[in-house]
């Protein structure tokens, strides 16, 4: 045997042994394409209603921010029309307090006067009955 011979020879044994170490790799390279495809068929089988639904929502969200955004200025308005009013609750409540007030000094000054109508009158009788009852 020549020395191309044993090169031959050498690089056969090579290629059996590649290939049959190979060829195992190869099926289970196969194997794994296969049980990802089946994977992914499954991820986008339950993807799919997911999907669907998640645009249902957007769809509804978007519906609520458009209608959201018509009542803008009813609630603008209505907020204004609150802070009106909470105004006008504040006036009548001053108001009421300095009525209330007025009325509470009104009442004093009314009993007092009665008080010194009364005495005053009690006085006036008491001198003008002992006149009577000297003469």
């Amino acid at each position: 045997m020549t020395m191309v011979g044993l090169a031959v020879m050498v690089m056969a044994v090579t290629l059996v042994v590649l290939a049959a170490a190979i060829v195992p790799a190869f099926l289970e390279i196969r194997k794994a394409a296969v049980a990802s495809r089946e994977t992914l068929e499954r991820i986008e089988s339950d993807l799919r209603p997911l999907l669907r639904e998640l645009r249902d929502t957007l769809t509804d969200l978007n519906l609520i921010v458009h209608e959201t955004a018509e009542k803008k200025e009813d609630v603008a308005s209505f907020m204004g029309a609150l802070g009106d009013t909470g105004r006008s609750l504040r006036t009548i409540n001053s108001v009421a307090g300095t009525v209330a007030g007025f009325l509470a000094s009104s009442s004093l000054w009314l009993t007092g006067a009665k008080v010194a109508g009364k005495y005053a009158l009690d006085k006036f009788i008491s001198k003008g009955g002992k006149k009577h009852v000297e003469q």
